[in-house]
């Protein structure tokens, strides 16, 4: 039976390369235009859990020490290239303790 190769993402807090379903995926839908292809609403950032949310997206391991390192070198803003909100912040360290907890 043939393997099937797990596609390999870059943390951005530690910058290592790991399977993708090792990590935690924080997306930027895309922007919502009208007919004449004007924005009218700016992309939702949110939390992926399951990695099939359509965006951008920024990746960091499941601990703790690698989404502060992110977070406070301004790696997730920079990869998505807007300002994460708090509520994702706190949502992903939530997450990010209880996988610590396991």
């Amino acid at each position: 039976m043939k393997q099937r190769k797990m596609p390999l993402r870059k943390c951005t807090g530690c910058g290592e390369m790991k399977e993708k379903r090792e990590l935690i995926r924080v997306v930027k839908a895309p922007d919502t235009k009208d007919e004449n292809g004007e924005i009218i609403a700016k992309g939702e950032i949110s939390l992926d859990l399951t990695g099939r949310k359509a965006g951008r997206g920024a990746y960091v391991c499941r601990n703790l020490a690698c989404f502060e390192k992110a977070r406070k070198a301004r790696r997730f803003e920079r990869s998505l290239s807007c300002k994460i909100p708090d509520e994702v912040y706190e949502q992903m360290q939530s997450e990010l303790a209880a996988a610590d907890g396991k």
